[in-house]
């Protein structure tokens, strides 16, 4: 409990989080000056967040730093508030917003099945179409209910062939820069317009292998794959070990390939261990479970599938799928950092703005709307949507501006309700921060997009001060050379938490922990979920 204090001494007071021990940092190297028409209605701001960049984690590091007023724009404080630097997933605060802006909160993507031939009773003598326009959701149970519908349609035998029509996007199926070794991590997965997801995170273009260990030690464990498809064939050269001996379990899929191959072993008796990963060709992995689920139905085609072809104009349709709108998939893309949504929308965007589903055209599609709202897209780049790229580069200054200029649209409130929320458990509301910042002024409070890859990490948001007055804030670190620095931008959070017109307490980082998983990964990313 804080003990109470006067108001001189509150503006000097270092505050530091229960129970843990304070760390002097070192001499400061990065420095702050009250910007001209910045706002100084907060004594003290400048200097602890500068005591925060003082860290010694940070040394030889980059860090752009902006804080505003959320209701006048007035700059509270910034610290090389136009330096270039790569925001990892806050890249998704730009595509989040121009989806919305340009394809409207109600958007919805839309599969269809289509016949092109001739009807002969039950005989559709021609080809049977599925066409999608990048559907992330799509659920095997979703191909489940196609099938049936096009069996109700009286069809039994289609002579022709399944065609795969994922047309709406190009056939480049990862972004820019991309590192290679995450091709089979389900974070990384092939972008298409035509894909299913193995579960309601909706990881679309990806599988899940279970691994359920044998009755003794040396027993083969058996393994399932979701959803259920030859598509992904399994090599299992696992081995159950013995009770409490650790896992070793790996799943490795090779280079253009759909082999899984296991290796390793699992403790006996242990629960099942999940793992998630991507497949090689989207298109033919969606194709492969709607053409089950037609068979289950009792619908045979007789050619074999294609995929890539686009839907004559004359063919007819018997059974389609809409999507939630985009306002409800904001949840899960946003709350848990997902990275085929963004790159989904992406081209989703160049299809709406100029005909073609393309990066290229999708990422002119986001320049030109941040450019209407006052967005300095000229000293940014983005080539993808997610943020993967090392390529992307854009300043905490720019984020401010995006964060300031959304409040104005009529959307805000789902684009808002979308951001993760500082230590609420509930993994779709506290997202990505639902283990941070608890037991402070920020929990329940502070909102935020985050991101991490090796030697990037960001937090943008929102959050109300003492005095109820809510702020924008924009924290980018790079080129650190420790685990994480997540601390120094909870620190700053729950410094501006707890700053007021009377004076700002500096809220000292938490100790840099002794050991640290590597944090190039966002905490959503990791099945489970750490975060």
């Amino acid at each position: 409990m804080r003990r109470p204090e006067s108001r001189v001494n509150r503006r000097t007071r270092v505050w530091t989080w229960p129970v843990v021990p304070l760390v002097i940092g070192l001499a400061c190297t990065l420095s702050w000056s009250s910007p001209a028409g910045a706002d100084t209605s907060r004594p003290g701001l400048g200097g602890a967040i500068d005591t925060i960049l003082d860290d010694p984690s940070l040394k030889g590091g980059a860090a752009g730093v902006v804080v505003a007023d959320a209701g006048s724009g007035a700059v509270l404080y910034r610290h090389r508030p136009d330096d270039r630097l790569m925001p990892a997933s806050n890249t998704k605060l730009l595509t989040s917003a121009a989806a919305m802006g340009v394809l409207g909160p109600d958007h919805r993507f839309r599969t269809d099945v289509l016949a092109d031939g001739t009807r002969h009773g039950r005989t559709l003598r021609g080809d049977l179409y599925l066409r999608g326009t990048g559907d992330p959701t799509l659920l095997a149970a979703d191909y489940e209910r196609l099938a049936e519908a096009v069996a109700d349609a009286g069809i039994r035998r289609v002579t022709g062939r399944l065609v795969a029509d994922d047309t709406r996007f190009d056939d480049q199926r990862v972004g820019r820069s991309w590192a290679a070794d995450d091709e089979s991590s389900y974070y990384a997965a092939q972008i298409s317009a035509l894909s299913v997801a193995p579960d309601t995170d909706y990881d679309a273009g990806s599988v899940i292998v279970e691994t359920t260990p044998g009755a003794r030690p040396g027993a083969r464990p058996t393994v399932a794959v979701t959803p259920r498809t030859p598509y992904a064939r399994v090599v299992n050269r696992a081995t159950t070990g013995a009770a409490g001996s650790g896992s070793t379990l790996t799943v490795e899929r090779g280079h253009g390939s759909n082999t899984l191959t296991l290796s390793g072993s699992v403790p006996a008796g242990a629960a099942a261990a999940k793992e998630w990963v991507s497949v090689w060709e989207p298109t033919g992995h969606a194709a492969a479970v709607f053409a089950d689920a037609l068979a289950r139905h009792g619908v045979r085609v007789a050619g074999d599938t294609r995929l890539g072809r686009a839907t004559p104009d004359g063919a007819r349709p018997l059974a389609a799928h809409r999507s939630m709108p985009l306002k409800r998939l904001l949840v899960p893309f946003m709350k848990l950092s997902n990275n085929i949504h963004a790159e989904v929308l992406t081209k989703a965007i160049g299809y709406e703005t100029a005909g073609r589903g393309t990066w290229t055209a999708g990422l002119a599609g986001v320049s030109d709307w941040l450019k209407k709202q006052g967005v300095d897209i000229g000293t940014l780049r983005q080539v993808d949507g997610s943020g993967l790229s090392r390529m992307d580069n854009v300043t905490a200054g720019h984020f401010t501006e995006l964060l300031l200029s959304v409040r104005r649209q009529p959307w805000y409130a789902d684009w808002y309700a979308a951001l993760p929320v500082a230590c609420d458990p509930d993994r779709l509301i506290g997202g990505t921060l639902r283990t941070r910042m608890c037991s402070t002024p920020a929990a329940g409070n502070a909102r935020g997009k985050t991101g991490s890859l090796t030697g990037a990490s960001a937090l943008s948001g929102y959050v109300t001060d003492a005095d109820g007055r809510e702020l924008v804030y924009s924290v980018v670190l790079n080129n650190y050379l420790v685990p994480s620095v997540k601390r120094l931008e909870d620190a700053i959070v729950v410094t501006l938490a707890k700053s007021g017109a009377d004076g700002t307490e500096t809220v000292r980082p938490r100790p840099a922990p002794r050991s640290a998983p590597s944090p190039a990964l966002e905490c959503a990313w990791t099945k489970p979920h750490t975060c």
